[in-house]
């Protein structure tokens, strides 16, 4: 069977707040869509809810395990690859477990794809008609962030760490080739090879950055504040592995 889309769900200790209707809703109005969620290891009952998700559409779940937590760039490499091996299909995102951007928004995106834009990934602009909810703190922290990252790309994106992103299948084949250098900096890192893939100058033309309708933060964040200060480091290692 051919999937118009696959997304990819990393899960790294969700049960508590696991949104299992919203995903068994989805599922079951999405025919063509596969879902391949990630545990990456969870000490926690996490395994255990995607596993009864998996049983009731065994033909449109699938469930890749980690039996030690390595952070969420590597869970999206593994399911990334995964869904490139073992299946046959259109497109493929990955989104966040917690649903801040919704199945139905992330599915929407997939529209702006064509034979010329090749990646199309959310952004969190606050804008009149939508609804983007985020702490004060996160936000502003956010903002210095997005703007260094912008320089160091020396791209105008308003976002590059919207965990909602998608990709036609044969960018995702060129762009999750090798594992990440940094845990959560790793949007940047994608940045980097798809300027890579076509060029600095071509890049504009094959993406596209599309404020979200709807962005809620759940309020449980894997990242710590305290990572502010050790993200710059990453970015350090980021811009130099790859310029």
């Amino acid at each position: 069977m051919k999937f118009e889309l696959c997304i990819v769900i990393p899960c790294y200790n969700e049960a508590k707040f696991f949104r299992t209707r919203d995903y068994l809703q989805y599922i079951d109005n999405h025919p063509f869509t596969l879902i391949c969620f990630v545990d990456d290891g969870s000490s926690d009952n996490t395994l255990g809810v995607l596993k009864s998700i998996q049983i009731k559409f065994p033909y449109r779940v699938d469930v890749v395990t980690y039996k030690k937590n390595k952070g969420k760039a590597d869970a999206v490499y593994m399911g990334m690859n995964y869904c490139n091996t073992h299946y046959d299909f259109v497109n493929i995102a990955y989104l966040d477990a917690d649903l801040a951007v919704s199945l139905e928004e992330c599915t929407g995106l997939v529209n702006y794809l064509d034979e010329n834009i090749e990646f199309v990934f959310g952004s969190r602009i606050q804008r009149i008609g939508s609804t983007i909810e985020r702490k004060t703190s996160r936000f502003l922290i956010g903002r210095v962030i997005a703007t260094v990252i912008s320089q160091v790309l020396d791209l105008r994106v308003y976002d590059t760490q919207c965990g909602c992103k998608v990709f036609s299948h044969s960018l995702s084949q060129q762009v999750f080739t090798e594992r990440f250098i940094s845990k959560w900096l790793f949007d940047v890192e994608i940045f980097f090879r798809i300027i890579k893939i076509y060029s600095h100058d071509e890049v504009l033309n094959k993406m596209l950055e599309v404020p979200l309708v709807r962005w809620v933060d759940a309020g449980d964040s894997k990242v710590r504040l305290s990572y502010f200060y050790k993200l710059w480091i990453d970015l350090y290692k980021i811009r130099k592995a790859y310029r």
